[in-house]
């Protein structure tokens, strides 16, 4: 099993009447911006562990795991909302650094949040980092009824949307790989053992609540989207990787052209793209986004 080199110390923040956990790297130093880590969708923070074992410098890392996901609870919610996300994370800087912007990266759903926390609260973000964050295919307003019926009705039947139990760590550990076949045996087992939970004698459950998996009834409005990144100040590095995650999963909805399209939005942009990895190129090639990302903050 992977061994970590720097490994996180838990804390649990009164966050909107949840308990926010939240892993801690290292300690704040004076003057510095801490780093903050934003997993993405079925993730936890721990995901970033190999990245941090991977940075050449001291950074203090505060990441997150969001609303309903690892061992932040949910407060019995059945839906999860992008404000939500929104509201958490200002409130989370008001914690941990309510004086000093911080540098920001974002991951998948979690680089989504963080680019739109950057453009509503400039001031609050020194860098924005965004790791494979590409959005979603845009909507028309004539979607809207069917989105709502289709919400609606799942919440009838919320046993449908029940995640899938296993009956070991390794059996955790295989479903990361099959997801990701460039995950090594030992990165995986450590990722499961923070990405589940044992609840019974042969009984493991993902650290993820139901709802998540639910039809969001809130439509994609490109035009509002873009509107909040014309705010964005901070210095913005976009960081994709060379596999065309966005192909294999839109088939076509959309593409890595229509992205680059939108992010001409973003007013101090760079865009990088990293060969031999996926989707998760955080734990594909941890030492290059480690280098990148320490070369932009500097």
């Amino acid at each position: 099993m992977y061994h970590a080199k720097n490994p996180s110390r838990s804390s649990f923040v009164p966050i909107r009447t949840l308990s926010y956990h939240v892993r801690l790297w290292d300690q704040p130093q004076p003057g510095q911006a801490p780093l903050v880590l934003l997993h993405g969708w079925m993730d936890v923070a721990a995901s970033f562990q190999f990245v941090v074992d991977a940075l050449s410098q001291g950074h203090f890392i505060i990441a997150p795991d969001w609303r309903g996901f690892g061992l932040t609870n949910a407060n019995g919610a059945d839906s999860f909302w992008y404000p939500d996300y929104l509201a958490d994370l200002d409130a989370l800087l008001d914690h941990f650094s309510p004086d000093t912007p911080v540098n920001l990266l974002g991951h998948s759903m979690g680089a989504n949040i963080a680019m739109l926390y950057a453009g509503i609260r400039p001031y609050r973000v020194r860098r924005m980092v965004n790791l494979e964050g590409f959005g979603l295919p845009a909507t028309r307003p004539d979607q809207a009824t069917v989105r709502f019926i289709q919400w609606m009705d799942q919440l009838k039947a919320p046993y449908t949307t029940q995640l899938k139990n296993y009956a070991s760590l390794d059996a955790v550990a295989a479903r990361l790989i099959k997801n990701n076949p460039r995950l090594s045996p030992g990165k995986a087992q450590w990722l499961a053992s923070h990405w589940s939970m044992e609840v019974a004698p042969g009984l493991w459950q993902i650290l993820a609540e139901a709802g998540h998996k639910r039809t969001n009834p809130q439509l994609y409005r490109v035009d509002e989207v873009s509107s909040v990144h014309r705010h964005i100040t901070a210095p913005t590095l976009m960081v994709e990787a060379e596999d065309d995650s966005m192909a294999l999963l839109w088939k076509g909805q959309f593409t890595r052209a229509e992205h680059r399209q939108r992010l001409q939005a973003v007013p101090n942009l760079r865009i990088e793209v990293l060969p031999d990895c996926g989707h998760m190129l955080h734990h594909d090639q941890p030492q290059a986004v480690a280098a990148l990302v320490e070369a932009f903050l500097q």
